[in-house]
């Protein structure tokens, strides 16, 4: 369930600012600290991530 959201809120946000990209991972990191979130899950959405332009 954690996954699925938050691949939807990666694919439908704009990000305006690598603080905001930042504070997402920063989200990811938690999850998969406490077992929200399996390493594979992870690195998805990591990439996922990585992947989204910045938009000013």
């Amino acid at each position: 369930m954690t996954y699925i959201i938050c691949k939807r809120v990666i694919e439908n946000t704009t990000y305006k600012s690598q603080q905001e990209k930042d504070d997402m991972l920063l989200k990811l990191d938690v999850f998969l600290l406490n077992d929200r979130l399996t390493q594979a899950e992870y690195e998805e959405l990591t990439q996922l991530l990585a992947e989204k332009p910045i938009v000013a």
